[in-house]
């Protein structure tokens, strides 16, 4: 069990925050990592997950970053690193490094695992990943494959990438000893877990907070904050269940209408699962909810950076979801752009 949350201030303190997905990814992960980026002091920004089947996007300073492997929170004053239990490819990698512009301060674990053209190739040709499953066909599937039969490359045997090689786990732990800030920001989402997900229709590996420990290397007892990012409607993309799906005319007409990054796949859509957050609050150990997209479901607070600007329907719908979830929703986005949240102060 993760330990019982420290009091903190809203701005003070991190020590050690985990942000993961609550629902079927898609969540706004990377909109609440750059927050944290743009309004906390970092010392540590790490990437957790799978690989570049996950994309993310982020607005900075109103740049869109579409993203697959570098996280959320590149921008921060901080070092940036990828941990072991991650996938990377050689090429994307290197044209995030270029398009973020973070050379100097990228650092990737010596055993993270490094997909191949073979991988890609592989997966694509697989009927049952591609077709019944829904795979990206990044890759990931095949290589974690590889891994598991301990026949995956890894970083430290690429010449290209060697020169970002580290021990991650060792210099976060270091981190961590001297009192500095770290944010581990997982990919996917609880419900795309291996092992805790909609099995079969997951992702090749276990994305809850638990599992981002073990991709960065840092054990359960040294963390502060669990932080669940959850729609304010859900959505998938690909094959399994989704619990009150609408057709895409439905979609359409709510304002629903999302595109996956990776994909380009017109997500499915549903409302809110409370059923679902009270499950991925108990597998993830949840100290605070981040709610996304509450703009999309309440016009009149988009772009509110004050909780005094949340309307009685807004606000009627985050105690909802308190009170099925025990957690206090502190953290709500009004809107796509990294300033664009109210940090709303809770008893």
């Amino acid at each position: 069990m993760l330990p019982k949350v420290q009091i903190i201030k809203v701005l003070g303190n991190l020590t050690l925050s985990i942000i993961v997905g609550g629902q079927y990814g898609d969540e706004g992960k990377g909109k609440i990592t750059s927050w944290f980026a743009k309004n906390t002091k970092l010392d540590a920004v790490v990437r957790a997950g799978t690989g570049p089947n996950a994309g993310h996007t982020v607005v900075v300073d109103g740049t869109v970053f579409k993203l697959r492997i570098i996280p959320s929170g590149f921008f921060a004053d901080a070092k940036i690193y990828i941990g072991a239990g991650m996938l990377v490819t050689e090429k994307i990698f290197h044209e995030e490094v270029e398009l973020t512009n973070i050379k100097d301060r990228i650092f990737l674990d010596h055993n993270t695992g490094v997909i191949t053209e073979e991988h890609v190739a592989s997966e694509r040709a697989d009927n049952h990943l591609m077709k019944n499953i829904g795979s990206t066909g990044s890759g990931c599937g095949t290589a974690n494959v590889d891994r598991i039969r301990r026949k995956l490359k890894v970083a430290h045997e690429y010449e290209s990438l060697v020169p970002y090689i580290t021990n991650v786990s060792h210099e976060l732990n270091a981190i961590l000893d001297r009192g500095g800030n770290i944010l581990i920001e997982g990919s996917q989402a609880t419900f795309l877990s291996l092992y805790h997900g909609n099995y079969p229709y997951t992702t090749s590996k276990d994305v809850s907070a638990a599992g981002a420990l073990s991709d960065v290397g840092i054990g359960p007892t040294r963390v502060d904050e669990v932080i669940l990012v959850l729609k304010s409607f859900v959505t998938r993309v690909g094959a399994g269940e989704l619990n009150g799906e609408i057709s895409e005319d439905e979609v359409r007409a709510n304002g629903w209408e999302e595109f996956g990054t990776v994909t380009g796949r017109l997500r499915r859509a549903a409302p809110f699962d409370y059923d679902l957050a009270r499950r991925a609050v108990s597998i993830n150990g949840a100290t605070k909810i981040a709610l996304t997209k509450v703009d999309i479901l309440y016009p009149d607070v988009s772009g509110k950076t004050d909780q005094n600007d949340l309307t009685p329907d807004a606000l009627e719908f985050i105690k909802s979801i308190e009170e099925a979830t025990k957690v206090p929703v502190r953290y709500i986005s009004t809107g796509p752009a990294a300033n664009e949240l109210i940090v709303r102060k809770t008893n």
